[in-house]
């Protein structure tokens, strides 16, 4: 039973920020354009049309790429290269969408569990579906209860599963579908054991700005975003609804049924 009692985050609050921060880059380049128009016409009289003409281009893709991500919210199918251009723009805005929401005193996580969201239901809608052995379960090392002498960062299974905490829990499940688990410490060992597994997607569980950043970081490989619980504060003795692990992962496979 999970502790987090906090409302759904709501996908539109970051597609408002995204929109937001469009419109602001948009003014704010017209506005570099036009100052630089006469500097531009001196070296040649071309030059202010062909610029004119590439941010122009530049913010059509933009715009395209933002019209993609509210019709897969929406319910339609968009193609491949729309979704790649859709998280181009995510990580060209983003930063811009944090601080648009900070003049307006939203919460940066708010905004995080928004973006979340977004990209859960972003990969949900590609129907991946990935053999056992090709899913990784991704969850950070404080989930171990932080006075357990086991190691369990190198070797899951050095884990007693006495019970104290949701380690046991989550190699159980790993071991009833098949699929990898690793406890990490931070980024460099997550990105070390997704390029010695190589999985084909991820699941992982993380706070708002680790599964935020990760997600961007590893972009085009699949991940949904399992946010951790923090009844003691962050990076203390977390937890997680194990519950919402395994309809992920049954949701994720192409065979759900479990190994046991």
């Amino acid at each position: 039973m999970g502790f987090d009692m906090s409302p759904r985050p709501r996908k539109r609050l970051f597609l408002m920020l995204i929109l937001s921060s469009l419109f602001l880059a948009g003014i704010l380049g017209f506005g570099v354009w036009m100052v630089s128009v006469p500097g531009l016409a001196h070296i040649s009289a071309y030059l202010p049309y062909l610029i004119g003409a590439f941010l122009a281009l530049l913010l059509l893709l933009l715009i395209s790429a933002i019209a993609g991500i509210v019709l897969a919210i929406i319910g339609f199918s968009t193609p491949r290269f729309f979704q790649a251009q859709a998280w181009l723009v995510i990580n060209l805005l983003f930063p811009l969408s944090i601080r648009i929401g900070k003049l307006f005193d939203i919460e940066k996580e708010s905004i995080e569990r928004s973006f979340i969201e977004v990209s859960n239901h972003l990969v949900r809608q590609k129907h991946v579906r990935v053999r056992p052995d090709k899913l990784l379960i991704l969850s950070p090392h404080c989930i171990q209860l932080d006075t357990c002498p086991h190691k369990i960062t190198r070797d899951v299974s050095n884990c007693k599963r006495c019970g104290a905490c949701q380690v046991g829990e989550l190699a159980e499940l790993a071991e009833k579908y098949g699929v990898h688990l690793s406890i990490v410490t931070g980024g460099t060992l997550a990105r070390n054991v997704l390029k010695n597994l190589r999985p084909h997607a991820v699941l992982a569980i993380a706070c708002e700005r680790d599964l935020t950043s990760g997600i961007q970081d590893v972009f085009p490989l699949p991940v949904i975003g399992v946010l951790n619980e923090r009844p003691f504060g962050p990076c203390c003795n977390t937890r997680v609804d194990i519950n919402v692990v395994g309809q992920t992962v049954q949701g994720m496979l192409e065979n759900p049924g479990g190994t046991s």
